[in-house]
């Protein structure tokens, strides 16, 4: 007879790419939905992302791993060459983070990659380090999360139901484990969250009337045209091995629909916390404090060459990676121009 699982206290792993390590929005957007997640689960959440020892001592608070299931897995890890920093990150809502060094098992890379290719017919060439990178890190996470499983599948019992378990992965970065997941039959419920597909993204940067054209790019060829296949098909095999598929947006949506080929079985928009700007008086003092500061480095940086009144001066701006056409900053340029 089958044991039932506790459906009512699951444990959520949430993995990223930025996880404690800022390279682009995703790690605004994880950050922010911390305070409501930690409300929810409690010390049943934690976060996954790569080890940078760059960064990692300004986001981190190392801490032992409390003691159970997750300690006991990261010591047998930890034996076998796998090395980890567990704490808490320096957050609002202060959740558990378990961090992986990539590096520290480089050296199972050829025979991880070979993996991939003999059970998910994902290739990976080996001059392109951010996917080896994601590589490593999916296999040592799918490891770990095999593992905890595993041990609370053993423990389990009756009267002692194992929670249920569920893998959250943001991004191709993270997506790894996913058909690893799968085909290994670990017993985790998979989420894929993309917040812009990777084919999207490059077909934008180009000359490419994108959305008139969605439906009858040959994806593959289009992949393959700008050497992203394997990553790609990493992003691609996320999609369809995961328990459910979301994306940020409707558009997003529309385009993962045709890209990747699996329609998103749900829309989570990213949101703004409306509760810091419920003290308007508070907010209006740091836009003038602010204001102030600009209206300094624009005078410093102008005047005596480019005299103007900066009470009539309107500032705008446009923040984001640097992708002159996806992040509008052509439109921008040629509005400023009008």
């Amino acid at each position: 007879m089958s044991v039932q699982k506790d459906v009512y206290n699951p444990i959520l792993f949430e993995c990223a790419w930025e996880v404690a390590n800022k390279v682009g929005g995703i790690y605004t957007v994880i950050k922010t939905k911390v305070p409501v997640t930690v409300r929810e689960f409690g010390d049943r959440y934690c976060l996954i992302g790569p080890l940078s020892y760059k960064t990692a001592p300004m986001e981190v608070e190392a801490l032992e791993p409390p003691a159970g299931i997750i300690r006991e897995t990261l010591e047998a890890m930890s034996n076998q060459g796998v090395r980890y920093l567990f704490g808490r990150w320096l957050v609002e809502g202060s959740p558990y983070v378990l961090l992986f060094d990539t590096g520290s098992m480089g050296h199972k890379l050829d025979e991880w990659k070979g993996d991939l290719w003999r059970s998910a017919g994902i290739p990976s060439p080996p001059n392109d380090q951010e996917t080896n990178e994601a590589i490593l890190f999916g296999y040592i996470v799918a490891w770990f999360l095999g593992q905890v499983a595993q041990k609370y599948k053993d423990q389990s019992n009756q009267a002692n139901p194992s929670p249920a378990i569920i893998g959250h992965f943001h991004e191709w970065q993270a997506g790894v484990p996913i058909p690893l997941i799968k085909q290994r039959k670990i017993d985790v419920a998979t989420i894929f969250t993309t917040h812009a597909t990777l084919l999207g993204r490059y077909l934008c940067a180009g000359s490419v009337d994108f959305y008139n054209n969605l439906r009858d790019f040959d994806v593959d060829q289009e992949a393959g045209k700008r050497g992203i296949y394997h990553r790609y098909c990493i992003e691609r095999g996320a999609a369809h091995c995961s328990d459910v598929f979301t994306t940020v947006s409707h558009i997003t949506a529309y385009e993962s629909e045709h890209l990747l080929k699996r329609k998103p079985d749900g829309v989570l928009p990213n949101g703004l916390n409306v509760v810091k700007f419920q003290a308007v008086h508070e907010f209006q003092n740091k836009h003038a404090l602010n204001k102030e500061k600009i209206n300094d480095f624009v005078r410093g940086h102008f005047y005596g060459h480019y005299d103007f009144d900066l009470n009539n001066t309107v500032y705008f701006f446009t923040a984001g990676r640097y992708e002159f056409r996806n992040k509008g900053v052509d439109m921008f340029v040629e509005s400023l121009g009008r």
